[in-house]
């Protein structure tokens, strides 16, 4: 499984023009999976996300969690975090779960994130999305498991 998380003041997602999902403050999570992943990595990511102290405490220092700071996830599936480019310049994604077990997964993952007490908004599983957000520091981080 990988994440990209990303600290964001505001977000939203838009599906043929209309918006599916959008937050204020809190992350916007770009989510893949590879065909090995399951429950466990999915508890684990969800833990992770949802604790990651890098929002800013009173004294400006990245202390705090999303959950801390009363923020929101907005978790969008994007199977390209699997493009291989080592070879060529066309990307290979064979290192993703097949679509079918992709869906799962994203629905198994909003649901670990619901559980850990977060508002999670998401985007459309395998539609042609635009992400608008404003990054927030900024924050980037990439996630493994």
């Amino acid at each position: 499984m990988r994440v990209v998380a990303q600290r964001v003041s505001c977000a939203s997602v838009l599906v043929g023009g209309e918006r599916v999902g959008v937050i204020e403050q809190g992350l916007v999570l770009l989510v893949a999976f590879a065909p090995d992943d399951g429950r466990e990595k999915l508890d684990w990511m969800a833990r992770k996300v949802v604790g990651l102290r890098i929002f800013a405490d009173g004294e400006s220092r990245m202390n705090r969690s999303v959950r801390d700071v009363g923020g929101s996830l907005l978790v969008v599936s994007q199977f390209t975090l699997y493009g291989d480019t080592s070879r060529g310049l066309r990307p290979s994604f064979v290192g993703a779960a097949p679509p079918d077990r992709a869906e799962d997964l994203y629905d198994r993952f909003l649901s670990a994130c619901r559980e850990k007490g977060v508002r999670v908004e998401s985007g459309r599983f395998g539609a042609m999305m635009k992400v608008e957000l404003v990054n927030d520091g900024p924050v980037t981080l990439i996630l493994d498991r």
